[in-house]
């Protein structure tokens, strides 16, 4: 196993990173001076690659100079970052990192939606700002009575719904389909959720097949009242069209963890006082972190083991 050669694309965490190199010969691509030449030099002997989510996608043209190459092994849920179309054309498996992370991203939804509703961040700033000491705080907005939309109910969807019902909060949702064993009220499109509701958690894949579902419609049915809380892909969102939708009131406010143009956040974003924007955390605490990152390193061991890889991609399923 140690003779099989990997490139990695970022930094997983440490422990994880310890493990690979113990058992792999890693070439590193985040510190090549020369990414290109890095793929030239060593893509003729690379079997495995291991994908750290928004560092060096894996391309096709990637993956086409690594004509040994059997496994992708990525960290997240999400996999957008990596061209499963020409995976599963070329025989080459994707993994991914399902449910180690369901209820890290689920708190983080959670968490957001209140510190949005409940002005914590402004809250924070106005009493470090000495601005108590002249009067109080603004009343807030509340989750009290709120209904809300899940744009995604998958494994970390169903994990918010939780939450969100454990807050007597109703919840109701969209997906590619109806799910016969949830009772939540399902709608057909985005739209009609949002119709229907007054908070819209979006928590689905990113890709050609979402780009900007959320857009100017969206948000006009979501209401002036309506909260957008987006811990999916920057990309399912129409950036600007949100930002219209703030400044103009058409929606009340935006909890955003995502962004378009990752770590570019918009300016317009940034001045506004009815967003409250993270950076990309949904999942990023070390316990999770690490435990993603272990799935990555179980997920190569296992193949290059002649085992089944634990968590493959539905685009690449395994078979041998």
């Amino acid at each position: 196993m140690s003779k099989i050669e990997i490139l990695q694309t970022g930094a997983l965490m440490p422990e994880p990173d310890a493990n690979l190199e113990k058992n792999f010969i890693i070439h590193r691509l985040d510190k090549a001076t020369d990414k290109h030449a890095l793929v030239a030099e060593v893509g003729p002997r690379i079997q495995g690659i291991v994908s750290a989510v928004g560092k060096n996608p894996v391309t096709a043209d990637i993956m086409r100079q690594c004509p040994q190459l059997k496994i992708v092994s990525g960290f997240g849920v999400g996999y957008d970052n990596i061209d499963t179309g020409y995976a599963a054309e070329n025989g080459i498996i994707v993994t991914n990192t399902p449910d180690v992370l369901n209820e890290e991203v689920a708190d983080t939804a959670l968490a957001l939606l209140l510190a949005t509703l409940r002005l914590i961040p402004q809250a924070d700033r106005f009493v470090r700002e000495g601005k108590w000491l002249k009067g109080g705080f603004p009343l807030s907005p509340t989750l009290r009575d709120r209904k809300a939309g899940i744009v995604g109910l998958g494994r970390i969807g169903k994990a918010i719904a939780k939450r969100l019902e454990a807050f007597g909060v109703s919840v109701a949702y969209h997906g590619r389909r109806k799910q016969d064993d949830i009772s939540y009220p399902y709608y057909g499109t985005i739209k009609e959720l949002a119709a229907v509701v007054d908070t819209l958690i979006i928590i689905i894949p990113g890709g050609k097949e979402t780009y900007h579902a959320v857009n100017a419609d969206v948000l006009k049915a979501l209401g002036p009242d309506g909260v957008l809380i987006n811990v999916a892909r920057g990309t399912v969102v129409d950036e600007q069209a949100l930002i219209t939708a703030l400044k103009n009131k058409t929606i009340l406010a935006a909890g955003l963890d995502v962004f378009e143009k990752e770590p570019q956040v918009p300016q317009e974003l940034i001045d506004l006082d009815n967003t409250v924007l993270l950076p990309h955390i949904g999942s990023a605490s070390v316990h999770t972190r690490n435990a993603m990152g272990n799935l990555v390193v179980k997920n190569i061991e296992a193949f290059f083991s002649g085992k089944a890889p634990l968590t493959p991609v539905p685009e690449t399923p395994w078979s041998k």
